[in-house]
């Protein structure tokens, strides 16, 4: 794909992900334009082996847009980063297509990897603001990683992934269209893991009650007995 042709998809992405942009001239000024536009620029000299020309690339991007994106990063088509300041993106990230990044989220490594230290991003996923990434796992097809989450471990398809560490509180392996993938609506499983243990209190009480009620039955049918028995 041609500079130009890179340029009129990068605009098309931003218009139909981002209500706030109102015209084409508007993607110009958008963190998200301007870094990829330095990305594809960086990775071009990256591969061709330009090393420290590539960086200095990538690096005039993180002053411009806060966004750091590591020249020998993979990206596929359709990519987007919706109010982008401290996303990181580390050197042996692959991020396949339609996929979405939100403020603050890290695709990183653990320190502790060599060769591939950095995430496989399937295609169509969403990871949500603050969101930490960290190692040389996969995130499958179509998952949804919620806000403030820190996924250490590999997630399957169709799943989402809320909490530190990150867990699967739901899959249902189906295509998640975009404008289903919002931030808000997704599970919250220390309310649901509360909710559970108030159910089981409220049933183990119950439960001595009603053998309270029993004790107390069989006691005055005993005493009874026993006043029955003293008269005869």
């Amino acid at each position: 794909m041609g500079f130009i042709q890179n340029i009129k998809e990068e605009i098309k992405i931003i218009r139909e992900r981002d209500p706030a942009i109102h015209s084409d001239m508007e993607v110009f000024l958008y963190p998200s334009f301007k870094v990829m536009i330095y990305y594809r620029i960086a990775h071009k000299l990256y591969i061709r082996r330009h090393f420290f020309l590539a960086r200095w690339v990538s690096q005039r991007a993180v002053r411009k847009t806060g966004i750091e994106i590591h020249p020998g990063a993979k990206i596929g088509k359709g990519f987007f980063i919706d109010h982008g300041n401290g996303v990181i993106i580390g050197e042996t990230t692959v991020i396949g297509d339609n996929v979405t990044l939100y403020q603050g989220v890290t695709l990183g490594g653990t320190g502790k990897e060599q060769g591939k230290r950095h995430p496989t991003i399937g295609n169509n996923v969403m990871i949500s603001t603050g969101a930490k990434v960290l190692g040389s796992f996969k995130i499958g097809d179509n998952s949804k990683i919620g806000a403030g989450s820190v996924v250490l471990e590999e997630v399957p398809p169709g799943s989402t992934v809320v909490g530190v560490p990150g867990r699967v509180v739901k899959r249902n392996n189906q295509s998640l269209p975009q404008e289903e993938l919002d931030q808000i609506n997704l599970p919250d499983p220390v309310r649901e893991d509360i909710i559970g243990l108030q159910r089981a209190n409220a049933e183990l009480t119950n439960r001595l009650l009603d053998l309270e009620r029993e004790i107390k039955r069989w006691g005055r049918e005993e005493d009874m007995r026993t006043e029955y028995e003293n008269r005869i």
